[in-house]
């Protein structure tokens, strides 16, 4: 698994991060670029050199990838591909949380048969990045970059008791909005200005 903190490449300004779309044979794009670079790291795009058109060369070596990792062989770059390839998509990390909602809340539940904060934030950053998260709230706060106001995929943490510990956490889903294993409710979707966590509130870090 990949330790947490491992950075994705990063964006020009204005632009998706590698990760965040699928690339396509016939794609024009400045990804397909970072998509050649990375994939002539691991030996795979053995052009002389990158450009920004997702053409034959590229097609060739997502596929021989694919095979190599046992996925589907379709010479498309998707979060299956960038997982591989040491990316991963912020909006990935959403979807697969968006998929437990609902689920109950289980002391010490790490599975989708139950979740408590932090075993469902190991759950889903493992399986959309392969990020391997500490166990706890207050481990996973030892880690990361702090950030002044959460992005989506980020992780927001919340002193519950009032007594100065961290003792809860969710993923920021955008719109003001994150996901989380509530005791009460189970995983599901919360205002971060919600009269109760608000106050709680005690900042974002950020894991890539």
């Amino acid at each position: 698994m990949i330790a947490a903190g491992v950075l994705a490449l990063n964006p020009v300004a204005g632009h998706a991060a590698l990760g965040d779309e699928t690339l396509k044979p016939k794609t024009t794009d400045s990804d397909v670029q970072d998509l050649q670079a990375l994939l002539k790291k691991k030996g795979y795009f053995t052009y002389h050199e990158t450009t920004n058109y997702y053409g034959s060369y590229t097609t060739s070596a997502v596929k021989k990838l694919q095979e190599d990792k046992g996925l589907t062989k379709d010479g498309v770059a998707g979060n299956s591909v960038f997982k591989a390839l040491g990316v991963f998509s912020k909006q990935a990390i959403v979807d697969e949380a968006k998929k437990y909602t609902g689920t109950p809340y289980q002391w010490g539940g790490e599975t989708p048969d139950g979740f408590d904060c932090s075993g469902y934030l190991n759950y889903i950053f493992d399986r959309a990045a392969n990020i391997d998260l500490p166990r706890t709230v207050k481990d996973i706060h030892k880690e990361g970059t702090a950030v002044d106001s959460p992005k989506v995929g980020d992780i927001v943490f919340f002193d519950i008791n009032g007594n100065g510990e961290l003792s809860h956490a969710g993923v920021y889903v955008g719109d003001g909005k994150f996901m989380h294993a509530s005791s009460s409710k189970g995983v599901t979707t919360t205002d971060l200005d919600n009269s109760y966590w608000s106050p709680r509130y005690e900042g974002a870090k950020r894991y890539r």
